[in-house]
């Protein structure tokens, strides 16, 4: 896995680590198309859900669990989209996918950071792919406060 992003991660890619546990790391998505988007990846290089061990199962569950009630705590999310769509993976000549999972929370009300208003105008459909989102550099890093904050007691 000597070419695997998620393997071989720098310490800038993990300034915005969340959590971790004993199989899963929890990351502020790059993207915030969906305030408080976060990627769960698993530590170890594994393609595919049906390869997760028993432990790694179970774990997962629990991480579940409390990533998604930080969501909605900390940030007021309504619910939580989850998906673990290995496509990007296959554009690849030598495809070598590494299993991670999204969470984009989704919210009936405007989410508050710093006085800012961030409104999830598609609320009720299927999430968009290519949404356009803009959140300033100083409330992405409120957010990654909030929610680490949270995630870490």
């Amino acid at each position: 896995m000597e070419n695997c992003a998620w393997c071989n991660l720098t310490e800038e890619d993990k300034r915005y680590q969340l959590y971790e546990t004993v199989f899963w790391s929890v990351f502020l998505s790059d993207e915030q198309d969906y305030i408080g988007r976060c990627i769960l990846v698993l530590k170890r290089h594994c393609g595919s859900m049906s390869e997760l061990t028993d432990d790694e199962w179970e774990e997962l569950h629990k991480l579940i669990c409390k990533v998604e009630t930080c969501l909605k705590t900390v940030l007021g999310a309504t619910l939580c989209n989850w998906s673990c769509l290995m496509n990007s993976f296959y554009k690849e000549s030598e495809p070598d996918p590494h299993l991670h999972i999204h969470v984009r929370p989704r919210y009936d009300e405007p989410v508050m950071v710093n006085g800012h208003a961030y409104i999830d105008s598609g609320f009720g459909h299927h999430y968009a792919v290519k949404k356009v989102g803009e959140i300033t550099d100083k409330d992405r890093e409120t957010v990654f406060i909030w929610l680490k904050d949270r995630l870490n007691c």
